[in-house]
């Protein structure tokens, strides 16, 4: 029994694997078609702003369905929810695949958000599987999900640009198709290997042994830290959303480059999240490792715009890749903390919410920089808005789960035995 619960409360939590299979391929998907992305500019004659709007389009939609999902979670477990965003996702994709004009494009993009509830559903059973004290290190893996993705998919994009099966008239037809298939393998994993986090029982048995019932709106914990988890989306959406952009306009990349380029910035960014992220975190705890991540991210930021050669960027994408496994996955992690178990869909479906604010706001704001200023004034915003996240890091924040003692009640609730919080 003791090495059971102690494999289950480690990083390699055994029911997890099949959804970071899930999300893996998802974001995969996603990346595929990133090399693509500037040279929309030119086949479909538009401007950098434009496609910061495709890119908003997306978010625009998840912002109104991401909590809908989530609530719709909470009250009808997360598997089928789940299946049902990720069916969407897969039908997004063939759109982009058969797109071709610009039209469809933000079509592909509409369908893609408004079934866009993986990632706070995806979090949901995270909480669900894990106890407080291990649900950081665990968000922490949307990190490495993306990391690998992001190691792995633009090389992937940068090599199916140039098949084109379909002649020049479906230009993102081959990675189209790729993504499509992936998405569908996210299915089949998903059915056949997940296992529901949010049962019937404990939907019921949640409902009656927690009391404390906080409205969001009187809950001052939660919205403080959901404003911080804001604003740092915004800085570093802004940055990764302009990044295909920047490398078009201003190192002068062309899709395969861009691809390329990623895939070896990926390499390095791997290497360094593999080898340095669990010594960091056994030496300085979650609390200092977060406040770490958010200073790195502030002076990368600041210096990206100075960026002209392509192994300056390289070393300040290690370092934003470092800083962002430091900070997102446990800024969400203390988000969780401050609500009930029930409410884990809803807080995690806020959370999503307030990144598809971020790539409403971040692309537009970011290609309009890069567009008509100079790349550095692209570093000094991003960086002033990630400076304020990381001041706001010195407010002292106590879990509503440890003034309310659920962790040694109830421990049921948080997907283990009370030996798991222990």
């Amino acid at each position: 029994m003791c090495s059971e619960v102690k494999k289950q409360g480690s990083i390699r939590n055994p029911k997890l694997m099949p959804l970071w299979i899930a999300v893996f391929i998802d974001i995969l998907g996603f990346y595929i078609i990133i090399p693509f992305l500037p040279s929309f500019i030119e086949i479909y004659q538009t401007t950098p702003l434009m496609i910061g709007l495709l890119l908003a389009t997306n978010a625009i939609f998840t912002l109104f369905f991401a909590p809908i999902l989530g609530k719709l979670s909470d009250k009808y477990g997360r598997k089928p929810i789940l299946l049902i965003s990720q069916a969407g996702t897969m039908t997004a994709f063939l759109i982009l695949a058969f797109s071709n004009s610009l039209w469809m494009l933000f079509l592909a993009r509409i369908v893609d958000g408004i079934f866009g509830g993986n990632f706070p559903i995806a979090k949901a059973i995270i909480s669900d599987q894990t106890s407080p004290k291990d649900r950081g290190v665990q968000m922490t893996n949307f990190g490495v999900v993306h990391t690998i993705a992001g190691l792995v998919g633009p090389g992937l994009g940068g090599v199916l640009s140039i098949l084109k099966p379909l002649g020049d008239s479906y230009p993102v037809f081959a990675p189209g198709i790729g993504a499509a298939i992936m998405s569908f393998f996210t299915i089949v994993v998903t059915v056949f290997m997940l296992e529901e986090s949010w049962s019937k029982e404990r939907r019921v048995h949640a409902k009656k042994v927690i009391k404390v019932k906080i409205q969001l709106r009187k809950n001052k914990d939660a919205l403080f830290l959901l404003t911080q988890f804001a604003i740092s989306s915004i800085s570093f959406i802004m940055f990764v959303s302009s990044m295909g952009v920047y490398m078009k306009v201003v190192m002068g990349l062309d899709p395969f480059g861009i691809g390329m380029f990623m895939t070896i910035s990926g390499i390095s960014r791997a290497i360094v999240r593999f080898t340095v992220f669990k010594p960091t975190l056994r030496k300085l705890g979650e609390k200092r490792m977060t406040r770490l991540g958010l200073v790195i991210l502030v002076i990368s930021f600041f210096l990206i715009g100075f960026a002209r050669e392509p192994i300056f960027l390289i070393i300040l994408l290690i370092f934003i890749s470092y800083g962002v496994s430091c900070s997102r996955g446990l800024l969400i992690s203390k988000t969780t903390q401050t609500v009930t178990p029930n409410h884990m869909g809803k807080i995690n479906g806020y959370t999503t919410t307030l990144d598809s604010i971020a790539q409403i706001v971040g692309p537009i704001i970011g290609t309009f920089i890069l567009t008509g200023f100079d790349p550095i004034f692209f570093g000094v915003v991003i960086g002033s808005v990630g400076l304020g996240a990381m001041l706001m890091d010195f407010n002292k924040i106590v879990p509503l789960m440890q003034r309310q003692n659920f962790d040694e009640k109830k421990p049921e609730l948080f997907g283990g035995s009370e030996s798991q919080q222990q």
